[in-house]
Order: C-alpha cells, then structure tokens, then sequence
C-alpha cells in the first residue's frame, strides 16, 4: 500500500501508543526529529527503529535540521559543535577554495553523526541570499550575499552530505532571505520587483535545481502572487520553482503548523497539495494536527510519487572517512576566522 503524501513529527523521546497506531494506519512517507525527540545516540537510533517498523518500511526516510550554528538539533554532550554557514562565506571571502573545503568538510562530518542514528536527509543546504534590512532568521545562516557565492557553498555542502550518505534538502525555495519577518510567527511579505528576484533571490537556486529535494518558503513574492505565500501559490511553484528555477525534485512544503500559513491545519494542508507540493510537512508532534494532514493528503501517486522514488534512489552509501583528520582539518581552517 503506498505512503500518504506527508512527512510528520513525533512527540517525544519514543513512540507512544496513539502515535504508532497513526503510524500504522496513515503511513506517512517520511519522518522528521526535533530537539525534543533527542536525549542520546541510542535513544535516537532506537526511535529512529521505532518509527521506521511503525512504518513497516526500512527505507522511510527520517530527516533532521542540522545546519550548525543556531539550527542544530544534535549538540553536546553527544555531538559536537559545527559552525554556521557564515563561518564558510568568511572563508570564502579569504580564499574561495578554503571555504568550499570547509563547508564540504563540516556536512561531511555532520554526514556522519546522522547515519549512525540512521537519519538519513538533512535539510540542508540553505540557497537563501540575505539583504541587509531582512530579519534575522536566515541571518548568519546563509552562505553569503551573492547568489553565485551562495550556489556554489551550497553544491560544496551538499557534496559533503551525498558522500556521507545523507540526502540533501534544499531551502527555503524559491528565497527566505529577502523576507522583513519570520515566518515561524507571521507571514513576510516581499515586494521586490521580479527581474530583480531573478537576478539575485531565485539566482542561487538555479544552479541546484537537479538536487533531489526542496522545501519551500513561506513568503509572499507580490510581483508574482500578492495573496500567496510560495507554499501554497500555483504561480510561483509553476513558473518560478519548476519553470524559471528549473527544480524537478521532490518538492516539500515548509512546515505546515508555522503562524505563517492562515487557516486551519486542514485548509492550510488542502492548500499546500492543491498548489502543487507533493509532500505537506508537519513538525510539531500535535496528534491532533497531525490526523488533520493525513486526513488531506492523498496517497502518493503519479509524478509525486515518481519523485519520491527517485529520491530515495538517489541515495548513496557513505565513503569512508577519517573523522578526526577530517575534524583536525576543519578546525585549522575555522581558527583562520576564529569560528572553531
């Protein structure tokens, strides 16, 4: 029996009862962990197991936010510290080689940790390009303000993540950076004129259309759709994701529970299918909202279910590596911006 077209949260550090049964019963496609899901690496490996013979699948995807910096849901005491993207543009700004090395190194790195809980995609890498009025929430995230600059730490991170086995996900589709709010709490609003949104916001992403998967950017573009946000706009999934960007991958809705998004969580859900996405994420573990998705969402099937398969497809087994002097090299080039 195929998946339903939805990727979901849990509440906690194991399964309870009222999970694994909607587990069972409405067979999401994929997973996601958050901070409150994790407490140490085999507790993690053991809820990872969990979810996927829930699923009754062994290749359900389980994804996770690990960027470095200020997104990073595996930290210490069990996992170590990674720097943000930030740290990879300063490099770069010093010479382009050392930070390309630096970015492929660290998500290689971060590679590592997630296959031993058998995590196998990242959202990451980040293709947003910040302005210098936009508010904080890509901020030092971003790889810098060039969207050449952008694309091409952004490839060097998603090189790391396919060598170490790890599927990427690139966001936040078709540009986060230009937006005045955070659309965890409100829906931003960007009125840029779109042969500029051309040249630099959607630029950065053109030359990663062919990654495997994206996720999209709660944002209104009002050049191109002034009452939708990209998630739920026809337009801007049509013409710019798929048509201008070039993107034919799995396409995936930000969370779908962000104060962004208006309505309930089934109008919201409806909204995201309707424009086009081919998977609704819900992150919050609210088991409420969460049968309010998978009441919405349709079994997968056609392209949607193509692209998943292809994704899935797409995954390659780790190359060896050498943690520590992977770790050692990483280190001496992050001491030349002082970012260890």
């Amino acid at each position: 029996m195929a998946s339903r077209a939805f990727i979901t949260g849990v509440s906690g550090l194991i399964l309870n009862d009222a999970e694994r049964e909607f587990i069972r019963a409405e067979r999401p496609w994929g997973f996601i962990l958050f901070k409150r899901n994790i407490e140490s690496p085999a507790q993690v490996a053991a809820l990872v197991g969990e979810l996927r013979s829930a699923a009754d699948t062994a290749d359900a995807p389980v994804l996770i936010d690990q960027e470095g910096g200020r997104v990073q849901r595996l930290g210490p005491p069990h996992w170590p510290l990674y720097p943000p993207g930030a740290s990879f543009s300063a490099l770069y700004d010093i010479a382009p080689k050392l930070g390309l090395t630096a970015a492929r190194l660290t998500s290689r790195l971060i590679a590592a940790d997630l296959i031993d809980l058998g995590i196998t995609v990242d959202c990451l890498p980040l293709a947003d390009v910040p302005v210098a009025d936009a508010d904080a929430v890509i901020g030092n995230r971003a790889y810098g303000t060039k969207p050449e600059q952008v694309a091409t730490i952004a490839r060097a991170v998603t090189d790391g993540l396919e060598q170490g086995g790890v599927l990427p996900v690139l966001k936040h589709i078709p540009g986060h950076g230009r937006a005045t709010a955070d659309s965890h709490f409100r829906l931003p609003t960007v009125d840029t004129a779109k042969i500029e949104l051309e040249r630099t916001d959607f630029a950065a992403f053109r030359p990663l259309a062919d990654l495997p998967m994206a996720m999209t950017a709660h944002v209104v573009f009002s050049a191109l759709d002034p009452v939708h946000p990209a998630t739920t706009s026809a337009t801007i999934i049509d013409q710019v994701i798929r048509e201008w960007i070039g993107f034919q991958g799995l396409l995936m809705s930000d969370d779908v529970s962000m104060n962004a998004l208006a309505g309930s969580i089934a109008e919201r859900t409806r909204a995201i299918v309707s424009a086009g996405c081919d998977m609704v994420l819900h992150c919050n573990g609210n088991i409420d909202e969460m049968r309010e998705v998978a009441r919405e969402t349709p079994e997968l099937a056609g392209k949607a279910l193509e692209r998943a398969e292809a994704t899935l497809a797409a995954r390659k087994p780790p190359q060896p590596l050498d943690r520590q002097a992977a770790r050692a090299e990483l280190d001496a080039l992050l001491d030349r911006v002082g970012t260890a």
